[in-house]
């Protein structure tokens, strides 16, 4: 086992200025493929993609995860030797993975690191090598993950230019022809190589005869210039040439020339051009050199926390909170991980990897019926249900609060923190504040705080909202007759209610605990299927004198084992914007270690989130809206896109989370 050596052919021709390179991602477990159709993707597309490098002399590099190599050796053991002949001599550059195609900044980092442990090991068994350089998968990327690949031995990761250029217009465009370098959340850096959207759909559509191989030409030719410079002609799925695995009924027939053959001649002629040349991926990186190479970027952006490849619609929020049910399987992946962690399980053990697997972004879109029945299946397993109720924070001490309660309000009153709920709104938080500072830090803005007419509602802080498009919005902010209980010993005190919804009833329970300075809300819904929409568990609203906006941060762990740290000041985010009718969201925090905290160095907030009970993400809005400040987090367990499916009844759900001071 060793290191992949640098490719011997396509290596810096000296007359060629522009690098192209390709790179293609094999999947079998892709979604909507059944497992009978896998040895039909390897006929009609693995075997095809071989024939450029072998047959048509093209250099190519090849990602795949360590499941799907193991697949392909299992079941095309010829495809994997004639793997080995052609990294051996250059035609074929291995770019790894992982084991399964799971999504860093929804995972916790020690699933990441797992993953890309027996990633490697996969790739030492089956093609005794291990990869330095490795596509983010689903090019999903956070800042936490650079640490990540480091620690696994990748010099370089392959991400999209377009959705990490797109929130930078500081960049320089001609960065995009560079190897950069990626700053991680926790100060390690690793090279970049850079993918482009606009060209693998270019590329896709000539082979699927939507566009002419002379305008693809043309197209290439836009690229170059007089001095060198690299550029990623394809870096997507190999799967959509001369195969459709049936997600739409709208799929494209295939191209009667044949795709491979389409594509293939595509090539050769891109290689004939005058000053252009196929080279591997390392080998753009022997252009960190030049002066538009080698710049320190920050990739992530408080608006876009989670780059994701192609258009706007195809985000994070696609493999946490859609699909069939991935609140669900993402939260018994959650309980799965933390009873490993409590065992000393080490990350070399078997169940690692199998963890790896179920947390794969496949089981997650567009899943047959019959996989995700295994599926299920499969979790289970593996998966032991939380008993009920779940423990609260350890109690201390406390001398027991003053409580006020008339007809609407209830005030609860201790050296520690006071509050105000609103039984008229569901038992919503009117004002929350922490020690003896008097200024409430979350509660609610009343109607026409704003100048803005778009913001002139009122908004509250623990709400919880289910949107669906056509329908009116179900609400808890109704009546609540509550029942109050107070623990003598702990001073803590128990608020619950239910509100009557149009879906079902919603049931609140609050747990003030002064001594801990901590407000836990637990909600329960028995609801049968609601239908398509968007179902954020709660709101909480910052109150804007509270805070110097100009300080304003939010931290958070997106994947990776140190938080990331956005400040906000100037920036205008609304993570929970619907990009069209089908998709409700544009991004999300992944919240991957169950917290985040806003904070101006003075005061601040910490929501701590039960990802055992429900893997919420966060959405953060924050604006300046007529000499005031509008900043929100939501919790959201279900979005809406094109890969959401009826679930059937909804069932018995509980959310859990809690508001305390951040740690400052």
């Amino acid at each position: 086992m060793s290191e992949q050596a640098a490719p011997s052919v396509g290596a810096m021709p000296e007359a060629a200025t522009l690098l192209g390179f390709a790179l293609f991602h094999l999947n079998l477990c892709f979604s909507s493929i059944e497992e009978e159709d896998r040895d039909r993707v390897i006929a009609r597309c693995y075997h095809p993609l071989l024939d450029l490098a072998e047959r048509d002399a093209i250099p190519i590099a090849i990602e795949a995860s360590g499941y799907t190599l193991e697949e392909i050796a299992r079941r095309d053991p010829p495809w994997v030797a004639r793997l080995r002949r052609l990294i051996a001599n250059g035609r074929v550059e291995w770019i790894g993975a992982g084991y399964a195609q799971a999504i860093g900044p929804l995972m916790p980092a020690d699933v990441t690191a797992a993953n890309l442990l027996h990633g490697h090991r996969a790739y030492e068994t089956i093609l005794g090598l291990r990869p330095t350089i490795a596509l983010v998968n689903e090019q999903a990327y956070s800042g936490g993950l650079v640490g990540l690949y480091r620690e696994a031995g990748y010099r370089a990761i392959v991400m999209d230019w377009d959705n990490c250029a797109t929130p930078h217009p500081e960049w320089n465009p001609l960065w995009r022809y560079y190897p950069q370098r990626a700053i991680g959340a926790d100060g390690s850096e690793i090279a970049l190589v850079w993918t482009n959207t606009i060209a693998f759909q270019k590329l896709q559509r000539v082979a699927h005869g939507d566009l002419e191989i002379e305008d693809y030409r043309r197209f290439l030719a836009s690229h170059v210039a007089e001095t060198p410079r690299a550029f990623a002609v394809y870096g997507n799925d190999a799967e959509c040439f001369d195969f459709r695995p049936g997600r739409f009924a709208t799929e494209a027939a295939l191209h009667a020339e044949g795709e491979w053959a389409r594509l293939a001649a595509t090539l050769r002629a891109a290689a004939g051009e005058s000053g252009f040349a196929f080279v591997q991926p390392t080998d753009v990186l022997g252009l960190a050199d030049h002066p538009l190479a080698d710049q320190p970027l920050v990739l992530e952006t408080p608006e876009t926390p989670i780059p994701v490849k192609k258009q706007p619609k195809y985000n994070v929020t696609r493999w946490a909170v859609t699909g069939r049910d991935d609140l669900a399987i993402n939260t018994a992946c959650a309980r799965a991980y933390h009873r490993l962690k409590a065992r000393g399980t080490p990350l070399e053990a078997p169940e690692y990897r199998e963890l790896c697997y179920l947390w794969s972004s496949d089981f997650r879109t567009h899943i047959t019926e019959r996989r995700f029945a295994a599926y299920r299946a499969r979790l289970a397993a593996l998966d032991e249900p939380r008993p009920s109720p779940c423990p609260v924070a350890a109690p201390k001490r406390a001398t027991a609060p003053a409580i006020t309660q008339t007809k609407r309000w209830i005030d609860i009153a201790a050296p520690e923190m006071t509050l105000r709920l609103d039984a008229r709104r569901g038992l919503a938080i009117d004002a929350l504040a922490f020690g003896e500072d008097p200024q409430p830090v979350v509660g609610g803005l009343p109607h026409g705080h704003f100048a803005d007419i778009a913001l002139s509602a009122d908004w509250y802080t623990g709400n919880f909202v289910f949107e669906a498009p056509s329908l009116p919005k179900v609400t808890d902010l109704e009546w609540t007759v509550p029942t109050i209980a107070a623990d003598e010993e702990t001073g803590q005190v128990t608020i619950a209610g239910t509100i009557q919804s149009p879906l079902g009833p919603i049931a609140k329970r609050l747990v003030i605990d002064p001594a801990n300075q901590r407000v836990e809300t637990t909600i329960e819904i028995d609801w049968s299927d609601p239908g398509r929409g968007a179902l954020r568990v709660a709101h909480i609203t910052l109150q804007p004198d509270a805070f110097d906006w100009s300080r304003l941060t939010l931290r958070t762990h997106n994947g990776g084992r140190v938080p990331e740290r956005f400040a906000l000041a100037g920036h205008t985010i609304d993570h929970g914007h619907a990009v069209s009718f089908l998709v409700s969201a544009t991004t999300a925090l992944g919240l991957t270690e169950g917290w985040a905290e806003i904070s101006d160095g003075r005061r601040g907030l910490r929501v701590t989130v039960d990802r055992e009970e429900a893997a919420l993400v966060g959405l953060l809005t924050h604006r300046t809206v007529g000499g005031s400040l509008f900043c929100q987090l939501q919790l959201s367990a279900i979005e809406l896109d094109e890969t959401r499916r009826p679930t059937g009844p909804l069932g018995k759900r509980r959310f859990r989370y809690a508001l305390s001071p951040a740690s400052i």
